[in-house]
C-alpha cells in the first residue's frame, strides 16, 4: 500500500491550491543556478517559446524574474515568471527531487516532460523547456492567465455552469483529446483541477503526470482521481484510450451539476457505483445533455461514444456552431 501522502486517489492532493506563502523555494534555489542542466529550447525575440533542436540553450534560474506563487502541488510549487530578455510571461513549476523520490515518482515526472514537450495544440498547455539543479526540477510552462477551471466552477453561485458554457468546454477538451489519441497519448486524469483557462477563456489541458504513450498495448496501472476512475480500472482490468471518454462524461456531469456523478461518503460505495455506472441525472438538465452523458458513462469501453461522434452530438453542435452573420 502506498504511503498516504503519496496517494493520488482524491482531489485534495491533485489540484493546485494557493500556497500558504511563497516560501524560500526560489531564493535557496538561486544558489544552485550555476549547476542547472541544458534544455533544447529557446525564447525568441517575439516572446514565443519554441523548441530549437539544432540550437541548445542552457537555461538557469537567473534567466527569469520570479513573481507571485500561482499554486502548490504534490511535489512543489508553481510561480508566475518572466523570461528577462523577451519579457515573455511563463509559469515556472518547481519540483523538489526529494519529494519525487520519496513517492518513487521519478518515472512519472520524466514521462510528463517527455510527453508534454512534444505536444502543440491550442487547448493543451505548452511545455517550453526544463532545467534542473541538485535539489529541484524546473518546468517552463505556458502561463494560463485565467487559472483553473475548478476554481471558476466552485466560485459560481450554483457551483455549476450554464449548458452553453459547459458545452464549449467539453468540445475543447474533446478536440484536444482527439489530438492526443492521434499521437497515441492517453491523458488518464481529465478533471476540472487539471484544466486551465487561457487569456481568452479557452481550455488548456495540463498535468500530464499520469499520461502515457501507448501505441499498441493496453495498460494496467490504476491511476487518476477516484471520482473519475472508469469501471475497467476499478475492476482491475486493462485499459486503453477509452478511459478518457469516461472522464469526459464525468467532467460533463460535474460541470453541469457541481459534483461528480458517483460521489458518495465512502470509497467503497463510490467504487460500487462506478463499477455499475450507477448515477442519477437531475431534472433541470436538458435531454440533449443527459443523452451525451449516458453515451459516455458506459461500463463497456467499446460502447462509449467516440470523440468524433461526440463532436457531432446535438448538444455539442447546438452550442458550438458559429451563428451566421
Amino acid at each position: 500500500m502506498a504511503d498516504s501522502k503519496c496517494a493520488v486517489m482524491n482531489k485534495e492532493n491533485q489540484h493546485l491550491v494557493p500556497p500558504n506563502s511563497s516560501g524560500p523555494v526560489l531564493s535557496s534555489a538561486q544558489n544552485n543556478a550555476n549547476s542547472e542542466n541544458e534544455v533544447r529550447s529557446t525564447v525568441t525575440s517575439t516572446g514565443a517559446c519554441k523548441k530549437q533542436p539544432t540550437q541548445d540553450r542552457k537555461w538557469t534560474l537567473s534567466d527569469f524574474d520570479i513573481g507571485r506563487p500561482l499554486g502548490k502541488g504534490k511535489f512543489g510549487n508553481v510561480y508566475l515568471a518572466r523570461e528577462k530578455s523577451s519579457k515573455f510571461k511563463i509559469a515556472l513549476k518547481v519540483l523538489f527531487k526529494s519529494a519525487i523520490k520519496e513517492c518513487n515518482n521519478e518515472h512519472q515526472v520524466r514521462r510528463e516532460i517527455e510527453i508534454q514537450s512534444h505536444l502543440k495544440h491550442p487547448n493543451i498547455l505548452r511545455l517550453y523547456g526544463y532545467f534542473h539543479d541538485e535539489a529541484r526540477v524546473y518546468l517552463i510552462l505556458e502561463f494560463a492567465a485565467n487559472g483553473a477551471l475548478y476554481q471558476k466552477l466552485t466560485s459560481t453561485l450554483d457551483k455549476r455552469f450554464p449548458e452553453p458554457e459547459a458545452a464549449k468546454y467539453i468540445a475543447q477538451v474533446a478536440d484536444a483529446l482527439m489530438y492526443l489519441h492521434q499521437k497515441k497519448v492517453i491523458h488518464r486524469d481529465i478533471k476540472p483541477e487539471n484544466l486551465l483557462l487561457g487569456s481568452n477563456g479557452e481550455i488548456k489541458i495540463a498535468d500530464f503526470g499520469w499520461s502515457v504513450h501507448a501505441p499498441s498495448s493496453k495498460r494496467t496501472t490504476v491511476c487518476g482521481t477516484l471520482d473519475y476512475l472508469p469501471p475497467e480500472m476499478v475492476c482491475g482490468k486493462s485499459h486503453n484510450e477509452k478511459v478518457d471518454l469516461w472522464s469526459v462524461g464525468v467532467l460533463c456531469y460535474e460541470l453541469l451539476t457541481g459534483k461528480p456523478p458517483f460521489d458518495s461518503k465512502c470509497y467503497d460505495e463510490t467504487y460500487r457505483r462506478i463499477s455499475k455506472a450507477q448515477f442519477t441525472l437531475p431534472s433541470y438538465m436538458s435531454e440533449e445533455a443527459k443523452d451525451l452523458i449516458k453515451k459516455l458513462l458506459v461500463v463497456n469501453p467499446g460502447h462509449r461514444l467516440s470523440l468524433p461522434l461526440l463532436m457531432k452530438h446535438e448538444w455539442i453542435v447546438k452550442y458550438n456552431t458559429p451563428k451566421s452573420e
